[in-house]
């Protein structure tokens, strides 16, 4: 983390002690750590798991929380943080901590992705993502994105504009379409900044799936419009359904890849479920009555 960063952190950890709060601290080490974190601070008698980071590094703390009755909570922090844009908290990390004494624990369900032949297992929070969107995260550039944000993902997703897209089939309740991109949601906002999913909440104990129809990139143009004009959902080539459940398939040739939580996370074929009942999340009240 970033010295402005690290400071923003401690000032929200001197916010809590004051509330009360008997607070252990645990610097991740590396990427892929949080979640064994997380499962030692429970081991150890912790009541409440917070976390101080971004998307992924949410994710990966859930992996370690998933059907344990501990809450969870979040600092923002990150590149995106579709968490904290969604449950519009704003990114003000001091902010965020003095409120928090006013959430609420709520029990929600999450998503597990299953792809790469099975050798890839995990849980998602907010969302997985299919095609376009997880050849555009593949394609980041790390230190790029470390320097200017969100704009690596627009430069990674430029290098694919007029080129053909990998299609695949998406299998829901025996209904199979054809797509290049395809979000399977539990979340209304997309990347911070947008929304795709637009009838979707985090307690809800189904996903949102948009389905996005077209081999040329030049499409996303036309759905990039009717998504900022809030048309997407009316428009030719996109479907919109409710399910529990996806399957996902492409042809021996092609590769498709999948993302989640923002991260990549492996390729297709891939399986896509619903987990009930397995996080309890901290919300704020003004987003936990229009979830319900």
């Amino acid at each position: 983390m970033e010295r402005n960063g690290e400071r923003l952190v401690h000032r929200a950890v001197e916010i809590l002690k004051v509330q009360g709060h008997n607070l252990t601290i645990a610097p991740t080490t590396g990427p892929g750590t949080a979640g064994e974190i997380a499962r030692g601070l429970m081991a150890d008698g912790a009541d409440l798991v917070v976390v101080a980071g971004g998307d992924g590094t949410i994710n990966e703390v859930i992996e370690g929380m998933v059907h344990s009755r501990v809450p969870m909570a979040v600092l923002p922090g990150g590149t995106a943080n579709v968490l904290a844009m969604e449950m519009k908290i704003g990114r003000d990390i001091e902010r965020v901590a003095r409120s928090l004494g006013e959430w609420r624990p709520r029990r929600i369900s999450v998503g597990h992705l299953a792809c790469d032949g099975g050798r890839v297992s995990r849980h998602f929070l907010l969302m997985a993502g299919i095609g376009l969107d997880a050849s555009i995260v593949r394609r980041l550039n790390p230190a790029l994105k470390a320097r200017t944000g969100k704009f690596a993902y627009w430069v990674a997703g430029w290098s694919l504009l007029g080129r053909d897209l990998a299609e695949f089939w998406v299998d829901i309740s025996g209904q199979k379409r054809r797509c290049s991109f395809a979000l399977l949601s539990k979340v209304r906002n997309y990347g911070g900044d947008f929304e795709i999913a637009r009838n979707v909440t985090l307690p809800d104990d189904l996903l949102e799936a948009v389905l996005l129809e077209g081999r040329s990139s030049l499409h996303y143009v036309k759905y990039f419009t009717g998504m900022a004009l809030n048309r997407l959902s009316r428009m030719h080539g996109v479907t919109v359904l409710r399910t529990d459940r996806a399957v996902l398939s492409c042809p021996p040739d092609v590769e498709a890849y999948v993302q989640v939580d923002g991260e990549f996370a492996g390729a297709l074929p891939a399986e896509i479920h619903v987990v009930p009942d397995a996080l309890t999340l901290l919300m704020p009240e003004s987003y936990a009555p229009q979830a319900g």
